[in-house]
């Protein structure tokens, strides 16, 4: 079930009526009918999945209690490994067995031995899989480390790892940031409802006005890397920035004014990342929740900065390179993550103090977009292509032809709408300055235009979310 369908709009208007107007009265009757929504809305895509989801919640609410209660190290040691096993061996299941099988013929074909059968399995990849299972060893792992007590209410469990507006592209809630919104009664106020419809369509904005718009340009070059030249390629990166941002910052608004209506908070997982001044600050401000993620889970127990200089840039570039595989199993994001940890050892390196000012931010976009480039590649052999194009070939600029300049037309109007209300929150401390404004009338007409350009401008379909791929 996609936020951008009709069958979301009236999922949503039953459950919200059902859970404020029937059940408000009984905590246990809401996270009741949260659990229940959830498991209809993941399983609209799938229903065979939702036995991964329940045998998650199981494996983790029964590990949390064992980690918890265990006084032997060694066995709270163990119990945790259970988590960690279960859920990543979930995960490389269904999203990199092929992967790394049909990587190991190609490395032995290279040397000249062929396999008679590759042993490859026709593997479905359960959408969110890479954000439930992240979201759930949480939970386990700071139990571990003594930042959470485990919950004994199954259902308040259960809810926070299902919890459908963030269940498949997150932002990856932290246990001890969500499990507790469930212990405690909700209560409905105007305020955070009105709030959450804001966001909500300055999301839908972004994904169908941005993002969907962009698309059409940028799979029409990308997907026909043969017919094009340096310029072009250089315009669709450009054009695939600010779909990539458009696309996920719109779903995790989406998803934070979805859970608004409800009654909880979600963290802030986009703040304003073009607007960096480096690759370092970068990280800081994209998919915040799944970069602090790895900062807790991964890049600090390898050691951090706390070790000797050489350790610390391997486990930053370390870091990023498994980044760049969490997000698919291919070997282009596995060059972009390496990318990335190239830029921030390099950042390390030659730059001694923070960087600032206007340039900064031109070259940090200029780095990205260039890593960009292997993030939508359809193959290494297409990125290689690609940058070969910009730098030898820039030929003439593709236009488009029919649908694709007027697509091209709105996406450049919408972004250009984008970049002003972010450049006023960047610099003047003012987002969403038509909710600010006195005047009710015009409060009402600012959001009747967003609304209007939203409806004329969007692309409406069964455009899928990016990240639900991840």
């Amino acid at each position: 079930m996609f936020f951008n369908s009709i069958d979301f709009f009236i999922f949503l208007l039953i459950v919200f009526l059902l859970y404020w107007l029937v059940v408000y009265k009984n905590l246990k009757f809401q996270n009741v009918l949260i659990v229940i929504a959830s498991y209809i809305f993941y399983g609209w895509w799938d229903w065979r999945f939702l036995s991964l989801i329940a045998l998650s919640t199981i494996v983790d609410y029964i590990v949390g209690f064992r980690v918890y209660e265990t006084r032997n190290l060694l066995f709270k040691k163990r119990w945790l490994w259970v988590s960690i096993v279960f859920n990543l061996g979930l995960l490389g299941f269904f999203k990199y067995y092929n992967f790394f099988i049909e990587s190991w013929v190609d490395l032995f074909s290279s040397v000249g031995y062929e396999f008679q059968s590759t042993r490859t399995l026709q593997v479905i990849l359960p959408v969110g899989i890479s954000f439930y299972t992240f979201q759930t060893l949480s939970y386990s792992i700071d139990i571990y480390r003594g930042k959470l007590k485990p919950t004994r209410d199954f259902i308040a469990f259960a809810a926070f790892v299902s919890f459908f507006p963030q269940l498949v592209a997150g932002p990856i809630e932290r246990a001890t940031n969500l499990v507790p919104q469930f212990l405690h009664k909700r209560t409905f106020t105007y305020k955070t409802f009105s709030y959450g419809i804001k966001l909500m369509i300055w999301g839908f904005f972004l994904k169908l006005v941005v993002a969907d718009r962009a698309a059409i340009y940028v799979n029409a070059v990308y997907n026909n890397v043969d017919n094009h030249d340096g310029l072009t390629f250089i315009a669709a990166t450009i054009l695939f920035a600010f779909q990539i941002y458009g696309d996920f910052a719109g779903y995790s608004l989406i998803a934070i004014g979805v859970s608004k209506l409800f009654g909880f908070e979600l963290m802030t997982n986009f703040k304003r990342p073009y607007f960096s001044a480096s690759v370092s600050e970068f990280w800081t401000r994209w998919h915040i929740s799944l970069s602090t993620w790895f900062r807790d889970y991964l890049y600090i127990p390898l050691g951090g900065n706390r070790v000797g200089k050489f350790r610390w840039l391997f486990n930053l570039f370390i870091t990023f390179l498994i980044s760049g595989l969490w997000h698919g199993s291919n070997w282009t994001f596995v060059v972009w993550g390496a990318l990335n940890g190239l830029y921030l050892t390099l950042e390390i390196l030659v730059f001694k103090k923070k960087r600032k000012g206007l340039i900064n931010v031109l070259f940090t976009f200029v780095l990205i977009n260039f890593s960009w480039i292997f993030f939508r590649a359809n193959s290494i052999e297409n990125a290689f292509y690609i940058i070969k194009k910009v730098f030898t070939s820039p030929g003439h600029l593709y236009i488009g032809s029919g649908d694709d300049i007027t697509a091209s037309l709105y996406a450049t109007l919408a972004i250009a709408i984008l970049l002003v209300v972010e450049m006023k929150k960047e610099y003047f401390n003012t987002i969403f300055s038509i909710s600010n404004n006195k005047s009710e009338l015009i409060r009402l007409i600012g959001y009747a235009v967003l609304i209007y350009m939203i409806l004329y401008f969007g692309v409406f379909g069964k455009s899928q979310f990016i990240y639900f791929q991840f």
